[in-house]
């Protein structure tokens, strides 16, 4: 096979808010840390283990408009793109790396009060646009309420 890929797919949990940078021309730039765990049990002392690996991710423009209004700490998101490393001089004068996912699709996966399900894509048409507005939910709502109501 002569050709190449770079895709990541990743389902992690926010690190922290979604930081934006803006530029001249309208565009944007959002990042945030997402940490996946691995989890096992250790055969010899019959403990559990978890590891966490930390991931950069960067997502841009209206993608990036739409995590900052619905993501924050905590959630859980499933991202897809590719890896790309980028290089810099530190203060020190040593070279320094760092390796980010640029995202090109996402879906929201943390149930929330404040928003349904949804996901965005620039290269998936078939993706449902994200709803705007007032939302309701009853996840506060105790089953023995129900029995209660009149109808």
């Amino acid at each position: 096979m002569s050709g190449t890929l770079n895709k990541v797919m990743l389902i992690g949990h926010l690190g922290d808010d979604l930081k934006m940078n803006h530029f001249e021309g309208g565009n944007c730039l959002g990042r945030f840390p997402l940490a996946t765990n691995e989890s096992y049990t250790n055969k010899q002392t019959g403990e559990r283990v978890t590891n966490t690996e930390w991931h950069n991710i960067v997502v841009r423009n209206k993608a990036a408009e739409v995590c900052e209004k619905y993501l924050k700490k905590g959630d859980k998101v499933y991202v897809e793109g590719r890896l790309k490393t980028r290089q810099w001089q530190g203060e020190d004068g040593n070279t320094k790396y760092s390796t980010e996912v640029h995202v090109t699709d996402f879906t929201f996966l943390s149930n929330k009060e404040s928003q349904s399900s949804g996901s965005t894509s620039s290269s998936n048409p078939k993706t449902k646009p994200i709803q705007e507005g007032p939302f309701e939910t009853t996840d506060n709502i105790n089953e023995d309420e129900h029995d209660d109501l009149p109808f």
